[in-house]
């Protein structure tokens, strides 16, 4: 059986594996408290072009435990976060966020990506309003890169979207979950842009290599106030911090997370490469390490007992989008086999 369902389906990299074997033993302070979790944080803020202390890195074990956190920290008692409506926190979190009582403003999106014109035009009609003291007012920006569709924003898209975030005083959030991925597909932005026009970001490792593991990064240390005591609050701070810690020493040595990102894309543009030889369109042109395509409803049922692959959406009656994911470990050789039992 061929997987291509997630990018979190193996255990980790073997390089981050073997430095958890070789620290097995060691007895560390716990919560973050040790010597790998301060080497990794140091790593994190030179590999985003922040000098120590004028930036901060705290680490998390998941993606929506990482959201509803740092949502819940960013955003005032009674602030709403903007997202688009295909953004993860509107639709696959199970209403994390509004649970913390966060309200998830959602706008149209556009290839999955924000358009800053939508966020202008509600600002607008938002304040216009005279009882707008009476709603949930928007207090922070929630984007993803790559998004939920694979696709990536552009430098200047990025600087764009800042731009009217400062406008109307809304820190910009950046959901990292396969930021590796969206690096390794884009021509023109690095992570040191992405530390540079977000308020508050995270480097994904769950989908990027690691066991579990998120790496919050903030510009603005301000944001971190008495950030540990809110992440224990939320039940997100893990006892054996250094976990945590070295896997993404690892990750930040021997230019590992870009090595990850670098393979999950290259195998995924062979695949998308092979698909469209073979005559299948796309649902979405996605330059990172998710692929959609739309395949007939015969071909995904004769495909289903050799491949693993997620439909996406409900399924049509004749023809359905499906997706296919690639990561750190597929090889091309996986690539090869799965074109070949694909009509």
């Amino acid at each position: 059986m061929l997987h291509f369902d997630s990018d979190y389906m193996r255990g980790c990299h073997p390089e981050i594996l073997e430095r958890l074997s070789l620290t097995n033993m060691e007895q560390t302070p716990g919560y973050g408290n040790d010597r790998y979790t301060a080497q990794a944080q140091t790593a994190i803020l030179e590999a985003c072009g922040l000098e120590s202390g004028k930036g901060d890195v705290v680490f998390l074990v998941g993606g929506t435990q990482t959201n509803a956190t740092v949502i819940d920290l960013v955003a005032g008692r009674y602030d709403a976060v903007i997202s688009v409506d295909t953004g993860h926190i509107n639709v696959h979190e199970s209403g994390a966020v509004e649970a913390s009582g966060h309200k998830v403003i959602t706008l149209p999106s556009r290839q999955g990506k924000m358009n800053p014109d939508e966020i202008n035009a509600y600002m607008t009609s938002f304040y216009a309003d005279e009882t707008w003291e009476h709603m949930a007012r928007p207090g922070m920006v929630y984007a993803t890169f790559p998004t939920e569709v694979g696709t990536i924003y552009s430098l200047q898209e990025l600087l764009d979207l800042k731009e009217i975030c400062n406008k109307w005083k809304l820190p910009l959030y950046i959901d990292g979950a396969r930021l590796a991925y969206g690096l390794a597909a884009s021509p023109d932005v690095k992570i040191s842009d992405i530390a540079a026009i977000a308020d508050i970001f995270y480097i994904g490792g769950t989908k990027c290599g690691t066991l579990f593991g998120e790496a919050v990064v903030t510009r603005h240390p301000e944001l971190f106030h008495h950030v540990l005591t809110h992440v224990k609050a939320h039940g997100a701070l893990m006892a054996k911090g250094r976990l945590l810690g070295l896997q993404f020493e690892a990750l930040f040595s021997g230019n590992l997370y870009d090595r990850i990102g670098r393979n999950g894309v290259d195998t995924a543009m062979a695949l998308k490469k092979g698909m469209l030889e073979k005559g299948h369109r796309l649902f979405m042109d996605s330059p990172t390490n998710q692929q959609f395509f739309i395949l007939s409803n015969e071909i995904i049922d004769a495909l289903m007992p050799h491949a693993s692959f997620e439909l996406w959406g409900p399924r049509g009656e004749t023809e359905t989008p499906v997706r296919f994911v690639t990561d750190w470990g597929t090889t091309p050789e996986d690539i090869e086999c799965l074109l070949s039992i694909i009509p």
